[in-house]
């Protein structure tokens, strides 16, 4: 687990203006552009400690942060995360289905789980840390994407299910990919009786029931804590999903 970094489901998920958690994506190159959604850096401009709430997307992230490297692996619910102040974070998002030819291991070995990369490629992961933390954040990102490129070169072949390729099965899929679907609605204004129905859901009280044990909140809440402050999106450690 990625100790310091994580918090327990159970505390409080802080508001913040966006500009403190200066947080930026970048399309990745085009030999990427296949398997990986983006490179992310983040840099945390807050006075205290924030606690952040990211939603389930499909997606696995090799992660940089605190003079290591994390894998997080493919949500079923909310992780919240701790953002200390100076705290920076440079990042390569896999598209779903596509980090475990990278990794060499299979996605549901990662569910809801956040792993030292060093565990699943040992010391090759600590050189490439060492080479991150002597450099500034876009040259971190380009050392993260040619690792991953060098290494899909060399890549596992087909998985051999869909859990072992995303991290669970199709209907879990399905599932998440209809809830971001709300959110994504939710977020633009439109009502959320008709959030139900564009999204797929039987109705609104399905929609409600959903949302609350994907985000951990209901909709209505996690929306307003975007808005709040002029927040960043309440998954924006994810959002190119």
């Amino acid at each position: 687990m990625l100790g310091d970094a994580t918090v327990g489901t159970g505390c409080e998920v802080t508001s913040v203006p966006a500009e403190a958690l200066l947080y930026r994506e970048v399309p990745p190159p085009v030999n990427l552009a296949t398997h990986t959604a983006c490179l992310w850096t983040q840099t945390v401009r807050t006075d205290e400690p924030h606690v952040h709430r990211v939603l389930p997307d499909g997606c696995i992230d090799i992660i940089w942060y605190a003079g290591s490297l994390h894998v997080a692996g493919p949500d079923t619910g909310p992780f919240l995360a701790r953002l200390v102040p100076g705290l920076r974070i440079a990042a390569v998002r896999f598209r779903p289905g596509m980090a475990p030819g990278v990794l060499g291991i299979p996605a549901d070995v990662l569910r809801d789980d956040r792993v030292a990369l060093a565990e699943i490629w040992g010391c090759d992961a600590d050189r490439l840390s060492d080479q991150i933390a002597a450099s500034d954040q876009r040259t971190a990102i380009r050392i993260l994407a040619r690792e991953v490129g060098r290494r899909l070169r060399a890549a596992w072949g087909p998985p051999d299910s869909i859990a072992t390729a995303v991290g669970y099965g199709p209907k879990p899929l399905q599932r998440i990919r209809r809830f971001r679907r709300a959110v994504a609605l939710a977020r633009r204004g439109v009502p959320f009786a008709d959030v139900a129905v564009h999204a797929g859901y039987a109705d609104q009280p399905h929609l409600s029931r959903e949302v609350k044990e994907l985000a951990g909140v209901p909709l209505g809440e996690l929306v307003g804590a975007d808005r709040a402050s002029n927040a960043l999106p309440s998954d924006h450690l994810r959002r190119a999903a």
